[in-house]
């Protein structure tokens, strides 16, 4: 793996720098956010905390899925299950209000209004009943959220960070070895399954199907996991990172068309309203096959 850390230092040395800087991200990040929800920090801040302790909990559990074999199995097993269940609660709100957000934009501009006040009938209803059902959907995600940060269940995890941050459970065999013999190989497992998921997309330029959105959605997170093993071990990521927007935008748009045409499936709604909605389905449409188009412009996605 070109760029990784290599040399004397033994895999417990690197594994266990990168576990105990991310477990201080999440530390940090959490302070913020709580902080935020007391009102002492402000929503921007609050916001970006969330992404941190987002992201931290996802770079600890991919690691320790990656490189389980360098920790202590039962210990790294638990957390990563914890942990994922975090990252993913706490990522629902925020998904619900992008959403939205990126919906409502493309109504007015495919309506060629500025404001609300302009909109046509059909795209007023449209977004009218779009916000309805996500506004809905924010709620009941924010009050699984605030369930889960007072949960004991939540405050276990964080104990384990915690601990994480000065301590990180290691096989003492394995994590004497050398990086080049130990971390290097289990990476290279990781990037093998990232590269045969995108084998297996559809051929380029293929026409759209939602029903391909899933084998697309499996590259994000293979991605993902090979992005922060190149990153656990001093690799360059800058072109991974680059992929993974392309990526992330095919996933805002995908899941936004389903928005759509879930919205468009609502019993008894006007002629016009569903119009728009399939208006706004296949622009969305359109966003997904620019951001698969992006992301194959990409591929490889590294030098071996």
């Amino acid at each position: 793996m070109t760029g990784a850390t290599t040399g004397a230092t033994t895999a417990g040395d690197v594994l266990g720098t990168y576990l105990r800087s991310q477990a201080t991200t999440f530390l940090r990040a959490l302070r913020v956010h709580e902080e935020s929800a007391a009102g002492a920090a402000g929503p921007a801040e609050g916001g970006d905390a969330a992404r941190s302790l987002r992201g931290a909990a996802r770079r600890i559990a991919s690691s320790l899925t990656t490189f389980r074999a360098v920790a202590e199995s039962s210990w790294a097993d638990g957390l990563r299950t914890e942990l994922v269940w975090l990252s993913s609660t706490l990522a629902d709100e925020h998904a619900y209000a992008a959403r939205l957000s990126r919906l409502m934009d493309a109504l007015h501009r495919l309506s060629g209004a500025c404001g609300a006040g302009s909109l046509t009938v059909g795209s007023a209803r449209a977004g009218a009943l779009l916000e309805r059902q996500l506004t809905l959907a924010r709620t009941r995600a924010h009050s699984a959220t605030l369930s889960a940060l007072g949960s004991s269940r939540f405050h276990a995890v964080a104990d384990a960070v915690a601990v994480l941050a000065s301590e990180v459970p290691l096989d003492p065999v394995a994590a004497r070895g050398r990086v080049e013999d130990v971390l290097v190989p289990l990476a290279e497992v990781a990037r093998t399954r990232l590269d045969a998921a995108v084998e297996a997309l559809p051929p380029r330029h293929s026409p759209y199907s939602a029903q391909d959105d899933g084998a697309w959605h499996e590259v994000r997170r293979l991605l993902r996991v090979h992005r922060y093993a190149r990153e656990a071990l001093g690799g360059e990521v800058a072109r991974l990172a680059a992929a993974g927007e392309a990526l992330d935008r095919h996933r805002d748009a995908s899941e936004a068309a389903a928005a759509s045409a879930t919205a468009a499936r609502t019993p008894r709604i006007a002629p016009t309203t569903a119009y728009a909605l399939g208006v706004l389905h296949a622009d969305q449409r359109h966003a997904v096959e620019a951001a698969r188009h992006s992301f194959e412009s990409m591929v490889p996605l590294a030098p071996s």
